[in-house]
Parts: C-alpha cells; structure tokens; sequence
C-alpha cells in the first residue's frame, strides 16, 4: 500500500508554479482571434467589453505575482479596447493590434506565474 503512495508521488509531482494568468489570457486570445472578424461590426462592441475587461484581470493576476511590468501593455490593451470611451483606428490598424495584443495575452498567461504553495507531495510525505 506504501508503494502506491510513493508512487503516486513520482507519477503526479507538484509543480513549482502556477500559471494563474494563463486561463484568462487563453480566453483573450480566442476573443481577440474571433473579433478579427468583427471589425466595423455591431457584435464588435461585445469584443470591445471582453478585451478590455480579461487585460484588466491578467494585469490583476500580473500585480499578485508582483511582475508589475506586465501592467503596462495590458492596462495599454485595455484602453485601446474600452468600449465606453472607444479610440477611433484605422480598419488595418485594427487588425494588426489585434495580432499585437493577442500575442501579449499569450505571453503574459505563459511568463506571469507565482510560486506554488499547495505542496501535495510535502503533505503526503507527512501523513507516512
């Protein structure tokens, strides 16, 4: 029986990190991927919302994993994304940011990462 623990160690490890950003940043990207076609569009507003509102949340989670430099491009996608005062660009403009900022998420839900503090393997070790 105290194979099949020991096993389960090796077998499931806890990671080091955590990558709290990278759910929202995947989700980003989709939006930002599907709101290419969008563009100049009425359903565009509902891209605006969503972009601005998952920059916000990754720059959030960018706070909490104290790398405030991420703050920067995303409070940056924000604003270009905010719906309530919304920026006048140019329809290819708009496509390339749309490419710039989807790559910023990704990146961002890669490198934003806090270390783990739920140490599976710690608290089996203590209960053999």
């Amino acid at each position: 029986m105290s194979n099949t623990k020991n096993n389960s160690k090796t077998r499931y490890p806890t990671p080091e990190f955590r990558r709290i950003a990278l759910a929202p940043s995947i989700i980003g990207t989709i939006v930002l991927l599907a709101g290419v076609a969008l563009v100049d569009s009425d359903g565009y507003l509902a891209i605006q919302f969503l972009v601005a509102i998952l920059a916000l949340i990754i720059g959030y989670f960018a706070w909490q994993a104290k790398q405030w430099w991420w703050i920067v491009p995303l409070v940056a996608i924000a604003v270009v994304w905010n719906p309530v005062f919304p920026i006048t660009i140019d329809g290819d403009l708009w496509l390339v940011l749309h490419y710039v900022a989807a790559i910023v998420f990704i990146a961002a839900g890669v490198l934003i990462k806090v270390p783990n503090e739920e140490d599976r393997n710690k608290r089996a070790g203590k209960a053999t």
